[in-house]
Formats: C-alpha cells, sequence, structure tokens
C-alpha cells in the first residue's frame, strides 16, 4: 500500500509528516474512537511480541532493536505507514 503522505517533508508547514498529522488527530478526535484505535494497536503489537517470543526467546527487546538497526529505511516507512493507517480508521470514524 503506498500512500503519498509517507514522503511529505517534515518541516512542511502546509502538509506535515504522518507522525504530526497523526498527533493533530488524535488529540482533537473522539476520545472513544482514539481510544479504541489504540487498544486495538496494543493488543496487535501484544500478538506480535508473543508470536515474536516464540521465534527468538526471551529477548524480544534485543531482536527488535537488532532489525531496526539492519532495518531502518525499511522501519521508518513502515512506521510512518501505520501513522497513516490508525489515523485513517479514526477519521473513518468520526464522520
Amino acid at each position: 500500500m503506498s500512500y503519498s503522505a509517507l514522503f511529505e517533508d517534515e518541516e512542511d508547514i502546509f502538509g506535515g509528516s504522518p507522525r504530526s498529522k497523526f498527533m493533530d488527530v488524535v488529540f482533537n478526535a473522539n476520545n472513544d474512537i482514539v481510544r479504541q484505535e489504540l487498544e486495538n494497536f496494543i493488543e496487535k503489537a501484544a500478538t506480535m511480541e508473543l508470536m515474536l517470543e516464540k521465534q527468538v526467546g526471551d529477548d524480544i527487546d534485543s531482536a527488535i532493536s537488532q532489525y531496526k538497526m539492519n532495518n531502518l529505511d525499511e522501519v521508518n516507512t513502515k512506521t510512518k505507514s501505520i501513522f497513516v493507517e490508525i489515523m485513517g480508521s479514526i477519521l473513518s470514524q468520526s464522520e
């Protein structure tokens, strides 16, 4: 999935970065919708952490740090994509 917002300049005062837009949405959207989306995200992260634990053992933080260091561009792109995905979900429920 490709989003043009993933490639916005972080300093662009008219558009903003996916992170800054996400923060705007989170702090201005309906609190119940934001809470539900954050709970969904935490549940998904917990599930992925348990899956990873079965693969690498108890040292998950080290495995994550190593992966991030070795795949920084990919991780940054995915991070922006997740900001856009959650923001889109919040906004679509707020209409």
